[in-house]
């Protein structure tokens, strides 16, 4: 198992529930996301332990992006060890908290770069390592008004 915590420069994240909505694969209050990763990093991840992930088969609509890349489920917690989670838009740079960070949800992100804590966790035997969200810098997109009115 592993204790280094991993950088990850202009990530491509997904399955994004930054608000923490009850789903399918989600329990009510629990934030995360998806980190997708290339093959090199996925096959170290998994020496180490960590908990990569492979989407399942399935039909793509047309045009559709097909995300069957191997990824990491990041949790988003606040309680013991709140993230740092910094918004860069334009040249404006804003770090956010626990009643922002549902915006990522739905904003439009142009880069993303990360810091994923591991946890190591044992259960019945079994063991792993879960990641979890140290540090998100999330550059997005703004529109042309933004500078006029300076929000």
């Amino acid at each position: 198992m592993t204790g280094r915590q991993l950088a990850i420069e202009n990530a491509k994240i997904g399955y994004k529930n930054f608000t923490g909505v009850e789903g399918k694969y989600n329990k009510e209050g629990e934030r995360n996301f998806a980190v997708f990763l290339d093959d090199e990093l996925t096959a170290s991840l998994e020496q180490d332990g960590w908990n990569v992930k492979y989407p399942k088969d399935r039909e793509f609509e047309p045009g559709e992006e097909d995300f069957r890349q191997p990824y990491l489920q990041v949790g988003v917690g606040f309680k013991s060890f709140p993230p740092k989670v910094v918004i860069v838009a334009g040249e404006s740079t804003t770090v956010i908290g626990e009643e922002e960070i549902s915006m990522l949800d739905w904003a439009t992100i142009l880069n993303v770069d990360l810091v994923l804590r591991p946890y190591t966790w044992t259960v019945n035997g079994k063991s792993g390592v879960k990641a979890y969200l140290k540090a998100i810098y999330v550059t997005i997109e703004v529109d042309q008004f933004r500078d006029k009115y300076g929000v």
